[in-house]
């Protein structure tokens, strides 16, 4: 399973022309599974997504947890994570898990960020075309890839 974090200082996700989901500080979460991937992985990049340390303390330094701000979290499911471009031009998503083993991961990733204790996440439409607004704030991209943090 990977996680692409992105801080923001608002992110927002439209469906068909009416916002579904919507964040001032925090995170948008961009999140892709693969095949093998199980409700232990969401456990471990959930528990990784609200303990990391990158939102600032009083003295500018990234020393704050989404928990510790209060931050909100917009999770956004995107199989693009797994494309492969080994050859050719146009990604190859066999690495990719399909939509019903996919939908629940994420859905389950996003409950699992609400029992850490983030007060507020949304989501986007699984499945959905969907237009996503991330205003990041720094920048401050991570990834998080539970088959690298396993290891």
């Amino acid at each position: 399973m990977r996680v692409i974090l992105q801080r923001v200082t608002h992110g927002s996700v439209t469906v068909e022309n009416a916002i579904v989901g919507e964040i001032e500080r925090g995170f948008v979460a961009l999140v892709g599974v693969t095949h093998d991937d199980t409700q232990a992985e969401a456990d471990l990049l959930a528990r990784k997504t609200a303990n990391l340390r990158v939102f600032e303390d009083d003295a500018g330094k990234m020393n704050r947890s989404a928990l510790d701000v209060g931050a909100g979290i917009l999770v956004i499911s995107q199989f693009t994570l797994y494309a492969d471009m080994r050859k050719g031009r146009r990604p190859s998503f066999i690495h990719a898990a399909r939509p019903e083993i996919a939908e629940p991961l994420v859905t389950y990733y996003a409950d699992r960020l609400r029992a850490e204790g983030i007060a507020r996440v949304e989501t986007g439409v699984f499945g959905a075309m969907m237009h996503v607004t991330i205003h990041n704030n720094g920048p401050v991209t991570i990834i998080l890839d539970s088959a690298e943090l396993a290891s």
